[in-house]
């Protein structure tokens, strides 16, 4: 009898990858670790740190704040107009962006079907726009429509439309495309498009992203003073400069209140907003249980959202007005921006200039490194499936909120007035503020991990590093890599303006550059960040697309 059964392939027939995944994944994590510990050496090296150092450092850091102690606040009336003129200019900076960004995101996104060269000119814009800081922008806008507020909500808004265009562009790309195409086909126009279909669906994404960017330039504005770019940092900067340091302490300790209380306001509004649109993927709000579509009217709900709309709108034109935009001023203005982007052509690149940008970037990843070992000790005490005692992570918890709540800069000009100029004290200011947001991106992303394996292991008696290193680890190597290759670029951009300063780095001779005029050299410099914040992006890209 002949069978009938079919017969099964050769499995050399089977092309199969050439390489397992998880092997590949290996290599590009032990590739990564090498060059962080690479990279952390030489930055050691570079900068001369040593044991001895560190603790020479440390003890003049500690006589500094001894002479700070006891902090003097100012008065109520000062206080209060500082911190309202420096979130009336994140606010209009935010407001700005957000007019900018819309149109652009749509631009830059890969289903616009405009001219193809717009979309290319658009991502550079958002490329650009996004790698340069915000206090870099704000010495360029002193320097073109001179010191306060309107510098600085300018910077604001321009290094903002980066981040903003950028996720909304992502969010677009994401929409569901089948009622743009078929307003398309009933002849309706791109904008009509835009504005008709997509952008209702992302408008939720929007209004978080807008958060969040607003949280982050309410913090950037704090320091923005430093620059005469107006805010509470004006005060900072002239206490430090007088070496008024009570005083210095106590704008510090505003500063730490503002910023913590703004971050607890902003987790509140975003949890909120997330839950409101989260019962409707579409981009548009759950009905009501039991209504329809044509039922809905002018409930408290649409009121609500109705009256924010309308409060925002107000806010925002109120910060304009605020900025004292005198036409006079602006008018004045244009032959300085002429006169900037004039001189800006041909870019000077010299040795000088890429020595200072390779020792932004050995600053920025020697910190991102180091911070993310420290990081990650710390958020081991702080998760809640990795804590040896619940009480110590609580404790460690509101640690690292307050002293994530202190600006890199403010760490900055703390260390070169205890320490001196140069990058010593701006690697231990980024170390710091490094190892804070590592803890905290790696607690989050501990306590999301499946915790069957490590149950698993914890139930046949394995001990707890045994379960850790078996249930745990291999599942937070991917997120650990792409957290710290985000932090890593975090700390890139913040190198450039410690550098401002005096914490060594490109910063410094960028400002040194726009107050004697050499703007082809800003311009070389500009580039060279664009350029290096780019590619630390692309390679975080790369390795998040082999190991997750």
């Amino acid at each position: 009898m002949v069978s009938t059964t079919p017969t099964r392939a050769p499995a050399a027939a089977d092309p199969g990858p050439l390489r397992p995944p998880g092997s590949a994944r290996a290599l590009v994590a032990a590739g990564l670790l090498v060059a962080a510990v690479a990279v952390t050496w030489l930055t050691f090296w570079w900068i001369g740190l040593s044991p001895s150092s560190l603790a020479a450092g440390l003890d003049d850091t500690v006589r500094l704040l001894r002479r700070m102690w006891p902090p003097d606040l100012p008065g109520a009336g000062d206080v209060a107009w500082m911190i309202a003129e420096t979130l009336l200019i994140a606010v209009a900076g935010t407001g700005l962006a957000v007019l900018a960004s819309v149109p652009l995101a749509f631009v830059a996104a890969r289903t616009h079907r405009g001219p193809r060269w717009l979309r290319p000119a658009a991502r550079v814009v958002v490329v650009l726009t996004r790698a340069v800081p915000t206090l870099a922008f704000a010495i360029l806008f002193v320097r073109i429509f001179g010191l306060g507020p309107p510098a600085g909500a300018l910077a604001v808004a321009v290094h903002s439309v980066g981040m903003i265009a950028k996720l909304l562009a992502d969010a677009v790309e994401e929409a569901d495309p089948v009622p743009a195409e078929a307003a398309r086909a009933c002849g309706a126009g791109e904008v009509q498009v835009a504005v008709s279909t997509v952008l209702p669906r992302v408008f939720p994404a929007l209004t978080g992203i807008v958060l969040h960017r607003l949280d982050i330039n309410i913090r950037a504005s704090a320091v923005l003073g430093v620059v005469g770019a107006g805010g509470i940092g004006v005060a900072l900067q002239t206490a430090l400069g007088s070496l008024n340091y009570h005083r210095a302490a106590g704008i510090i300790c505003v500063i730490v209140v503002l910023v913590l209380l703004l971050e607890l306001l902003s987790v509140a509004v975003r949890r909120r907003t997330a839950h409101r649109s989260a019962g409707d993927s579409t981009g548009t709000a759950a009905l009501p249980a039991g209504r329809a579509p044509h039922d809905v009217g002018w409930d408290r709900g649409r009121v609500l959202r109705v009256s924010g709309a309308v409060v925002t709108g107000v806010v925002f034109l109120v910060s304009l007005w605020s900025l004292d935009p005198d036409p006079g001023r602006l008018s004045g203005a244009w032959p300085n921006l002429r006169s900037v982007l004039a001189g800006m052509w041909p870019p000077a690149f010299s040795g000088h200039l890429l020595m200072a940008v390779l020792e932004s970037l050995l600053m920025a990843l020697g910190a991102a490194s180091v911070g993310a070992a420290c990081g990650l000790v710390l958020a081991l005490l702080t998760a809640v499936n990795t804590t040896p005692w619940h009480p110590l992570s609580t404790v460690v918890r509101v640690l690292l909120v307050v002293v994530r709540g202190i600006p890199d800069l403010v760490y900055a000009l703390l260390f070169v007035a205890a320490l001196g100029l140069g990058p010593f004290a701006g690697f231990l200011a980024l170390w710091i503020s490094s190892t804070a947001l590592a803890a905290k991106f790696f607690a989050d992303s501990l306590e999301q991990l499946d915790p069957l394996p490590h149950e698993a292991l914890t139930s046949v008696g394995a001990r707890r590093w045994q379960a850790f290193a078996a249930g745990i680890w291999p599942q937070f190597v991917p997120s650990f890599t792409g957290n710290g290759l985000f932090v890593a670029d975090l700390a890139l951009r913040e190198s450039v303006v410690l550098g401002i300063a005096g914490a060594g780095g490109v910063g410094y001779l960028m400002q040194e550059s726009i107050a004697t005029l050499r703007y082809d050299t800003t311009a070389a410099i500009v580039i060279a960040i664009a350029v290096v914040v780019y590619a630390i992006e692309t390679l975080a890209r790369v390795a998040r697309r082999h190991l997750l």
